[in-house]
């Protein structure tokens, strides 16, 4: 597509985000016109509720009344999807834009990591842009740092903090020492959860990001298989308070690497030394550590989501788009896109914390032992905390380095014991 001196916009979707994109551009039309040398014009709206109250007065001839007239308007030259959801009429929206030759702008992750891979490829087939840079670690400029700015570098691990819900939550309860149901009534007041954060807190919202990065740094196709997704609703403050204890941090990290050629991916809340960079990302922020060739280690970090974030995010690929910017999707162009064969974590081995509430009595320390020796388990550490009625106890284990399919073996096989009172918790410890 030819570049424009004047470009159309239709926004689909006017909640929070949609709202702030379309104040600011309003607000920024002479600012964004000297930068791209193009007028951007927003032409049309539409969301759900026409009625709906919202800070902004949208003129009654920029409504559509059918969000799919964006898609085929003729007087339209970029959708930017804001409606949300992998299915349904967010993919409706954006399949048949792009089908139309328009550009789309989206800040879906859901979407893109469930039909990336088919949308860039029509995208491509029609020349025009498919954007997400929004749908990834919000404000943060993720996507376009691997696509441009590490575009030569063999990246060859990628995690983070990609939650700022989550991270919020284990934040709080490790500063206030406070429980997790009460961390998250405070976060829904201040508008850090939805009233329904499920996504944020099973670990779905972190597992789509983590897919679509993964995609961008190792030039492959979206790769969902053997993925392990773990959320943060077991993370109890007794567990981060015995982590503050032994230098560690409880985090919700999402980890790609490639090992021998093959995509190990996983999410999962994790231990983490106090010492390390990621251990001290605290609040609603967000950050992303890459490591590659030539460029070693590469932070990144700032707002992770929020209308202010995710509004830059959109504008930078608005102007992106402005400025004639026609790009893969993926980086590179489909066809030199890769299958990566995906391993789980079952043989891996990592150092665990394993914590066990028991009765007190002779014996049951030699059988939690036992069992654990029984799958090639070793303790490297070991307390035990006596409950104040002195007829339970809780016993902590730091252990050494052992296959993933041995520790979560050990720990149902201790759940089944009629001496362990409560379930037994369990965390990874991550050295990075």
């Amino acid at each position: 597509m030819k570049k424009k001196k004047n470009l159309n916009i239709a926004i689909v979707g006017l909640g929070n985000i949609g709202s702030s994109l379309y104040r600011h551009l309003i607000k920024n039309r002479e600012n964004i016109k000297k930068k791209t040398n193009v007028n951007l014009v927003v032409k049309y709206v539409s969301a759900k509720n026409k009625l709906k109250k919202r800070k902004i007065n949208v003129p009654k001839n920029k409504w559509l009344k059918n969000y799919l007239e964006a898609a085929k308007h003729p007087n339209v030259d970029l959708v930017v999807e804001l409606i949300g959801g992998s299915d349904g009429a967010a993919k409706n929206l954006v399949y048949n834009a792009v089908k139309n030759k328009k550009h789309v702008v989206t800040a879906n992750k859901a979407l893109i990591s469930k039909h990336g891979d088919e949308l860039s490829k029509l995208a491509e087939k029609n020349q025009v842009n498919l954007e997400f840079e929004a749908a990834v670690a919000g404000g943060i400029p993720i996507v376009r740092v691997i696509k441009e700015g590490l575009i030569t570098n063999r990246i060859e691990k990628i995690y983070g903090i990609l939650n700022g819900t989550s991270n919020y939550i284990l934040s709080k309860m490790s500063e206030k020492n406070m429980n997790f149901n009460d961390v998250l009534q405070d976060a829904k007041k201040l508008g850090y959860a939805e009233s329904n954060p499920s996504a944020d807190l099973n670990g779905e919202d972190v597992k789509s990001k983590i897919q679509i990065l993964s995609s961008l740094a190792f030039n492959s196709f979206i790769n969902r298989s053997k993925i392990n997704v773990e959320g943060i609703k077991n993370v109890d403050h007794t567990d981060i308070q015995n982590a503050k204890i032994l230098g560690y941090k409880i985090k919700h990290l999402a980890i790609a690497e490639l090992k021998k050629n093959k995509l190990l991916q996983r999410v999962y809340p994790c231990m983490v030394a106090n010492d390390s960079y990621i251990s001290n990302i605290n609040g609603v922020l967000n950050a992303i550590i890459i490591e590659g060739k030539p460029i070693g280690k590469f932070t990144i970090q700032g707002e992770g989501a929020g209308p202010g974030a995710t509004t830059s995010a959109l504008v930078s690929d608005i102007c992106s788009i402005l400025r004639g910017n026609i790009k893969h999707p993926f980086s590179i162009p489909n066809q030199n896109r890769k299958k990566i064969t995906s391993i789980d974590i079952s043989g891996e081995t990592f150092s665990s914390y394993i914590r066990l509430d028991v009765i007190d009595k002779t014996g049951v320390l030699s059988s939690i032992t036992k069992i654990l020796s029984k799958n090639k388990i070793s303790v490297k550490r070991l307390i035990q905390n006596p409950f104040k009625s002195k007829k339970f106890a809780s016993i902590i284990i730091i252990s050494h380095k052992a296959k993933n399919s041995n520790l979560v073996k050990s720990i149902n096989e201790l759940s089944n014991k009629n001496f362990v009172i409560n379930k037994p918790k369990f965390f990874r410890i991550e050295e990075i």
